[in-house]
Formats: structure tokens, sequence, C-alpha cells
């Protein structure tokens, strides 16, 4: 099985060629990588493209570069992967495994960073993952394409794109849970405060469970948008 990684990636000149420098030896193996730029004014595009198969630029928005990312992936599957995400070892095989039995799937996820808080939160993630079928993005899910398109993608809006997609891909059947885990950046919430990111994480998840657009959400999650 061929794998095609997209990375949306905003603003991500300080870390994208550590993200991306353990996928090279994916790429020799024969794995694909897709670099997707939202409009970076740092020299994202360039620090990425020795690095990538592919980058491309399109407009900014995490639902609008991985779409684009998949519409131009040559892989049997797709995985998208955070820009501040690492995989863990073996990746593809357990993908490969993992999508003979289920259309779609996610990791397991390890918050990096300095609070103590932040094991405790991934745990967290995790165990609702599992009790829901729902994934984030910070879990690095993955697909076959056939699913992913029969689920019409990512859908067009600026917040939870990653839960609508989960719900989208259930109706297709349940996704696999992977035990082994990503590593990801802790960044937001050490910077916004956890119990603070927490709360609005938890607000802004059920005002969008009660029907809030998406569209009126964004502006608590991005109060300087």
């Amino acid at each position: 099985m061929r794998l095609s990684i997209i990375v949306p990636a905003l603003d991500e000149a300080g870390g994208i060629a550590g993200s991306l420098a353990p996928l090279q030896p994916l790429r020799r193996q024969g794995h694909e990588v897709i670099v997707v730029d939202g409009g970076s004014n740092d020299g994202t595009a360039a620090l990425a493209a020795p690095l990538a198969d592919r980058v491309i630029a399109v407009q900014r928005g995490r639902a609008i570069q991985m779409n684009a990312g998949a519409s131009l992936a040559s892989g049997d599957a797709l995985l998208f992967l955070h820009a501040d995400t690492r995989l863990p070892d073996k990746a593809p095989a357990l993908i490969a495994q993992a999508l003979q039995h289920r259309a779609w799937g996610r990791f397991d996820v390890r918050i990096e960073g300095r609070s103590s808080w932040l094991s405790l939160i991934g745990a967290s993630m995790n165990l609702r993952s599992r009790l829901t079928g729902i994934a984030t993005g910070d879990q690095a899910i993955f697909a076959t394409r056939a699913a992913f398109e029969a689920a019409g993608g990512y859908p067009d809006q600026p917040l939870m794109e990653d839960i609508e997609l989960s719900t989208r891909l259930k109706r297709l059947g349940p996704p696999a849970s992977l035990d082994a885990r990503v590593v990801t950046s802790g960044r937001r919430w050490e910077t916004h405060g956890v119990w603070r990111t927490i709360l609005l994480m938890w607000r802004l998840r059920f005002d969008y469970w009660r029907g809030v657009p998406a569209a009126r959400l964004i502006s608590r999650y991005h109060p300087e948008s």
C-alpha cells in the first residue's frame, strides 16, 4: 500500500524542517509527502520544498488545505498529519494492516510539553475518541481514498472539520483506533493556558453539537481573526 501523507502548514518556518525530516525514510520507501501551505509569510514553503514530493499553496484553512492535498495525492490511502505532529515507528505498516479491516482510522496521541496536565489531556482525548468513534486532527486521521471520497472529503468550514469528517466516515464503518501514539506539540495549551484551552474547547464542541455554525465559533477559537 502506498501512502500519501498530507501536511497542512501555516507559518511553520521554525519547525517544518524538523517535522518533515522523520518522513524522509518513508519517501525512500515509496510513500508520498505533500505539504499544503496556507499562505505563510515566513518562508515555510521554501523550507519544505526539498523535503516533500510536492509543495502547493492554497487559501488558508485546514479543511481547504487538506482537501487540496488529497486531490493531488497518488497514494492508495491518505494520512492527514499536522505540521507539529510526529508519527510513531512503522506507521505505514500499522495503517496498511488497519485498512485491511477498516475504511479509516486514527492513532492515539501523546501531547508533548512542559505541563504535567498534558499527559492527562492526551489520555482523555484517546478515551473519548474510543468511546465516540470521533477523531481529532491531532490523532493523524487516515483513510482509504475510496472512503475519503465517499465521505465527501473535509467539509468546507473553518473549525471542527475533523469532527465533521469523522462523523461522515463513521457512516461507512467504525474507525481503526490504533494504540500506537503520534506525538503532537502542546504549544497551544501552554501558550493560552492549559485549563483555559480545555474549557474553551469543551464549550466550542458543545456549541457545535447543539448546532452553532463553525463560522461563528472560529472567532472564539482565534479571537484575533
